[in-house]
């Protein structure tokens, strides 16, 4: 794993995929895809249901092998063919369940599988680490020991986040990291998503909320039926992006800006 010893300077193309495409029989739920991802930046995935978000994700993870294209990392030719693999590699993934273990504490989730020497538990050495990363995040959990029951959802996300962060990966892939959060525990979670952003890696978050994509994406990327509909900037209006996720200019929201946009001429 050559393209793993070295860390990515801030700016430097990580990932690239180029011509992507995936078939389930006759069904094609991706059609050519290109994405790229560089170290520092967040990277924001977005479409309507059925748009392929979730299979692009599952290709990067390893779950899924793309039919044809060609996806480079690091500079070099790719193939992601196993979670395992993918996670070697430097891609981790925080699904939309998280996948923790409520009736654990902080520590025993961030170490799940990956224990300090796990024939004789070293206790001592993954709590400091727990509280060093954790403290590295500013995040705003009350104990490691705290079970994971007792934390809220967005304490929980950040636990989920920091778990994939102690295998040292460049890439992280948050699918939906803000769903059934309250404002307070949202404004925690993209205030760790720049956080993870400083430390140099590429983030990868897929959304359906356009507000919080649009407060820490540096590039959103637009999925429609399986291909890309276009590459937009953060300070891209809501009605654009509406547009192309839905690929009709005439909709509720551009007739709401209209209609904002006559009375203020009017008002004027």
């Amino acid at each position: 794993m050559q393209a793993r010893e070295r860390l990515p300077a801030k700016g430097e193309k990580i990932l690239s995929l180029r011509g992507v495409s995936k078939k389930f029989g006759a069904v094609s739920a991706l059609t050519d895809i290109d994405l790229d991802v560089h170290a520092g930046e967040v990277v924001a995935l977005v479409g309507d249901n059925g748009a392929g978000k979730s299979t692009l994700v599952k290709i990067l993870a390893g779950v899924h092998q793309p039919t044809s294209g060609e996806i480079s990392y690091m500079g070099h030719p790719a193939t992601l063919d196993s979670p395992a693999k993918a996670l070697e590699m430097g891609i981790a993934t925080v699904f939309q369940d998280l996948a923790l273990c409520e009736n654990l504490d902080v520590v025993a989730n961030l170490f799940l599988g990956h224990e300090i020497n796990p024939w004789r538990l070293d206790e001592v050495q993954m709590e400091v680490r727990a509280w060093t990363l954790l403290q590295e995040l500013a995040a705003r959990i009350p104990s490691v020991r705290e079970p994971i029951a007792s934390l809220s959802g967005g304490q929980r996300q950040t636990v989920a986040i920091a778990r994939s962060l102690l295998l040292d990966p460049r890439i992280i892939m948050l699918d939906e990291p803000t769903a059934a959060l309250g404002v307070a525990q949202t404004a925690e979670v993209l205030n760790l998503i720049e956080r993870v952003r400083d430390r140099g890696l590429g983030v990868i978050i897929i959304s359906h909320n356009m507000e919080d994509v649009r407060a820490v994406a540096d590039r959103i990327v637009v999925l429609r039926l399986g291909r890309n509909n276009g590459v937009f900037t953060a300070d891209t209006s809501h009605q654009d992006l509406v547009a192309a996720i839905t690929g009709a200019t005439e909709n509720a929201v551009s007739r709401r800006q209209g209609r904002r946009a006559a009375a203020e001429e009017t008002q004027a």
